[in-house]
């Protein structure tokens, strides 16, 4: 069987330790009456981020208003990009992360009508570039399917950490490149697809984010791996980068936590409560949204909007048509 060249070195062993011992403290939030607003949150970030380190050139505020099933203006192959890879990520916890059958449906998903093939492997040469840069020459076509075949026997059999299981398939899979386009979105939602088999809370944490943070070292740690035919350098890069993950997840809860019990316990009435809650869950809701879901008079929200605006509390981003509100304070 092949088994890819990398070592456990005592610094990946720790950051094992210490990424399991946040997800733990994710786990034991998961009560917290935010956690699924905070899922849907890092689950644009994700979107956002993976598709920007693709040149995607969306807002974060756009691609929520596209989940949202509003109109944006923009590029319509751009906004195509977003629409399949929420499409992709909503089927992440339903994807076997041992099966290239999976593999391949979710590439035909994110890459709908984007290329000719997607779903299938590519059929010409291709490499990995950062803007003008070759960072790296991927295999020939001729040798993508058995090299797939053994990396997903690897996979299926090794007893490696799910954590350093997930980063060393990120950089074989991007070492092959198997795809003629898509690679770069594939290998971060199969690290995510790998480490959510571990524990579902993966499938929330936008480790992408911190990958786009980081775009310019990902390039250097990939072509230093190439160069020494080894991804040690890579897994402890990718396990940093998700123990940095998993800390902001912990900090944004408990911070949203006691930033909203102080405010609705001491400034806040219930149909302000409410309509806080409401802008939570959708920062582009309307006033008369808001009137249909509270129950109170168009008037009433605006007065109650009005009120926790001069507390400093809610702020309007944007036009009245387009714009969105945002909590702050």
């Amino acid at each position: 069987m092949y088994v890819p060249p990398f070592e456990i070195t005592p610094k990946i062993i720790d950051l094992i330790s210490k990424i399991s011992e946040k997800i733990g403290e994710i786990n034991s939030l998961e009560s917290s009456a935010h956690h699924v607003e905070l899922r849907r949150e890092s689950r644009i970030k994700t979107i956002h981020s993976t598709l920007a380190i693709e040149n995607n050139s969306l807002s974060l505020e756009q691609i929520t208003a596209i989940i949202n099933g509003k109109r944006v203006l923009g590029a319509p192959n751009e906004i195509q990009e977003v629409k399949n890879a929420i499409q992709a990520y909503d089927l992440l916890l339903s994807l076997d992360s041992t099966k290239e059958k999976d593999l391949l449906r979710a590439h035909a998903l994110m890459m709908k009508d984007l290329v000719r093939n997607n779903g299938r492997y590519r059929s010409g040469g291709v490499g990995i570039f950062n803007g003008q840069n070759v960072v790296h020459v991927a295999p020939p076509a001729s040798s993508v399917p058995a090299l797939m075949k053994d990396l997903f026997r690897w996979v299926k059999r090794t007893d490696i950490h799910p954590l350093v299981k997930s980063c060393v398939f990120h950089y074989e899979f991007e070492f092959i490149h198997p795809f003629q386009d898509g690679n770069g979105r594939l290998g971060r939602l199969w690290q995510s697809a790998i480490l959510k088999d571990w524990k579902k809370v993966f499938a929330w944490i936008p480790v992408e984010s911190l990958i786009q943070k980081n775009q310019a070292k990902y390039y250097r740690v990939l072509r230093a791996c190439d160069a020494t035919a080894d991804s040690t350098a890579f897994v402890e890069f990718l396990l940093l980068l998700i123990l940095k993950a998993a800390e902001e997840i912990v900090q944004n809860e408990k911070r949203v936590t006691v930033k909203v019990t102080v405010k609705v316990t001491v400034k806040v009435t219930v149909n302000q409560k409410k309509i806080l809650e409401a802008v939570k869950k959708n920062p582009h809701v309307t006033l008369d949204e808001l009137s249909k879901k509270i129950g109170i008079s168009r008037k009433s929200i605006a007065a109650n909007v009005k009120k926790l605006q001069e507390a400093g509390m809610l702020k309007r981003n944007g036009a009245d048509k387009n714009g969105y509100w945002e909590i702050v304070g």
